[in-house]
């Protein structure tokens, strides 16, 4: 299943276009399945419907535990890192992790879960989550897990749109040094919820919990009454639904993008052992939360599919102090290390010693996921984290994907800086021109579309097809529509450049702010900037800048304003220019570190009255420092 030279992913990459039902036959057949598929692959996009290994039967829990019990069942298949350094780290084997699945997997079902019933995990970073996700997925319960950032009421409307009967939480966590409550953010969510029977809640810390008697119980407490830890996996069909996981929609309301249970698992494991072709006894470390699709396909799902041992981390990369990210990897000898640019940048931004003291030889490969990486950042991270030694693999793919899509082959394929590289087998990705012409010849830049199905892409938006149609297969009819634009150089490198709604017409010209972004953080005073629009009354809109710069630059203000106008006219040209240029402490982020443009747009907009919901921000005290301190 392994790629393993250059020559030979050009060769798996012409045969997954030409052929790719035998190509995507002879992946598949390496995994366990109780029925073989009676066809590779039915597609149409027009309507669209796509399905997998068609006729297929499996259980993705089988491939992720029961079938490495024999030979490496002692192998460590979970490290867990404690928000707090001074609590134990937990590690645990296949076989416990086996047992651990089975056991809940008795408890959902003493709940009267069953097959096609949905889950709703609302929980901290603790092995609990992935225990609970797998034994969902043991019995054929579809888990839709709401990151435990979100408030009450996104967590409601999430539930009720997928019509949930069960709630897995946990009574608190720390992030850092700030007690979070979640059952009380449940508590005001299951008043509107009518749909949840029960709610299971596990005990993180020793504060008192309050418990509604008849739909509250504790997790060690249902344990209790299972008399043994051995479940059978359900039979579950290739197109059968894994988990439901919600994505923003550009109209406010989030889109539960579904994943079904044989393509995905075929699509993320085979992504995940190619990109960072992890060996035996690598130990590989994704910081996401797998309360994001990058926690469901790589912490979970395709780690485990590969035997691999896989580190979950309950904390934030700041505390006890901003070398936490690197003490882990020195104290679990890490060898693969994947994480965010938004993480790298902040990292990037204070004092060097907090790498320098941490011994991080045991480094093999680095990762880049989340948003398009900037230069400066890149070097960063290969000369300080890397030591030049390490390929940067900058992954390009979306909650809809459900995989990576492009993205360098740590160690085969050549790296460009803040290049995502070249598709996976499989993958065939076009550049549009605005009239939805194909762009055949390179170097070009265009709006980034894929020509054909791949396996671990999402069959549709639960409850609403025509949603899902109208969203990623109306723009340009047969093909699916990222919704990003992508530079491609003469080598057949991309490079993702931005959403395509992230285009701004100034008098006329339709400036990405990517591009200029990218000129601005070039700036040696810059740590990071994000670009919106406003209304002018000359030039219909005109650009506001909000910038982070580093806190030991003593440049006047104005002064670096005039700068970073300098390289903006230098680099793009002088339409490009900045109108207005706020210097800001931070960006408000979502969790997943996501720039909330929307939030922007509204301040710049003098709209800062009509926000919404912000609660779910990793930094929602930085807003109102924004909007004091508006231009």
């Amino acid at each position: 299943m392994k790629i393993k030279s250059y020559r030979q992913y050009k060769e798996d990459y012409k045969q997954s276009i030409q052929n790719p039902e035998v190509f995507w036959a002879d992946i598949a057949k390496q995994f366990t399945w109780r029925k073989k598929w009676d066809k590779v692959l039915e597609a149409d996009f027009t309507k669209p419907e796509v399905k997998w290994f068609v006729g297929g039967k499996l259980n993705i829990t089988e491939n992720c535990l029961d079938r490495h019990l024999e030979k490496n069942g002692n192998k460590t298949a979970i490290i867990w890192e404690p928000n707090n350094p001074k609590e134990e780290s937990r590690h645990i084997t296949y076989k416990q992790l086996y047992h651990k699945v089975s056991a809940f997997a008795n408890v959902l079902k003493n709940k009267g879960i069953e097959k096609g019933d949905r889950v709703c995990l609302y929980m901290p970073m603790i092995p609990e989550l992935a225990i609970a996700m797998l034994a969902c997925a043991r019995i054929g319960a579809v888990h839709s897990i709401v990151f435990a950032g979100f408030s009450a009421s996104a967590l409601a409307s999430r539930i009720n749109d997928s019509n949930c009967k069960l709630l897995i939480t946990a009574n608190e966590v720390y992030r850092g040094t700030k007690p979070i409550n979640l059952k009380a953010v449940c508590d005001e969510a299951l008043e509107n919820t009518p749909c949840v029977k029960d709610v299971i809640v596990y005990r993180r810390t020793v504060e008192p919990t309050t418990m509604k008697e008849g739909r509250d119980t504790f997790w060690f407490d249902e344990l209790q009454k299972i008399k043994d830890d051995y479940c059978p996996a359900v039979d579950m069909d290739s197109e059968d639904m894994l988990f439901i996981l919600y994505t923003s929609g550009s109209t406010g309301t989030p889109k539960g993008m579904v994943h079904t249970c044989g393509g995905y698992m075929v699509g993320t494991t085979y992504t995940f052992q190619n990109v960072f072709q992890a060996k035996k006894d690598d130990v590989y470390w994704c910081t996401a939360d797998i309360g994001w699709i990058t926690g469901h396909s790589y912490i979970i799902y395709g780690p485990l599919a590969s035997g691999a041992t896989t580190v979950m981390f309950e904390g934030v990369p700041s505390y006890p102090d901003y070398g936490r990210f690197w003490e882990i990897i020195e104290k679990l000898k890490v060898t693969h290390f994947y994480t965010a640019p938004t993480a790298i940048r902040a990292l990037e931004k204070q004092p060097i010693h907090f790498v320098e003291k941490h011994n991080l030889n045991s480094l093999k490969v680095l990762g880049s996921v989340g948003e398009p990486i900037n230069e400066e950042a890149w070097h960063w991270y290969n000369d300080n984290i890397g030591k030049g030694t390490c390929p940067i693999v900058d992954t390009w793919w979306q909650t809809e994907t459900g995989g990576i899509m492009i993205s360098a082959l740590a160690g085969i394929t050549p790296l460009r800086p803040t290049f995502a590289t070249q598709p996976l087998p499989g993958v065939q990705p076009v550049l549009l021109d605005e009239n939805g012409k194909e762009i055949t010849e390179s170097p070009a830049e265009g709006s980034l579309a894929i020509k054909g199905a791949w396996p671990s892409m999402a069959r549709t938006i639960y409850g609403n097809h025509q949603r899902y149609k109208e969203t990623y297969f109306s723009a340009f009819p047969g093909k699916y529509f990222t919704g990003d634009g992508a530079y491609r150089d003469a080598m057949g490198n991309y490079r993702i450049t931005g959403r395509m709604d992230d285009v701004i017409i100034v008098s006329g010209h339709n400036l990405g702010t990517a591009p200029i972004e990218n000129a601005i953080n070039e700036h040696e005073a810059i740590v990071e900037c994000a670009i919106v629009g406003f209304p002018h009354d000359i030039k219909g809109n005109a650009l506001y800048a909000y910038v982070t710069k580093y806190n030991d630059i003593a440049t006047d203000e104005d002064v670096l304003r005039k700068e970073i106008n300098q390289v903006i006219t230098k680099t793009i040209g002088a339409i490009a220019k900045l109108d207005k240029i706020q210097f800001v402490s931070g960006l408000p982020k979502t969790r997943s570190g996501k720039i909330m443009r929307r939030i922007l747009r509204k301040i710049a907009s003098n709209d800062a009255e009509n926000l919404g919901d912000i609660s779910t921000l990793l930094n929602p005290e930085v807003v109102e420092e924004i909007k004091q301190n508006v231009l």
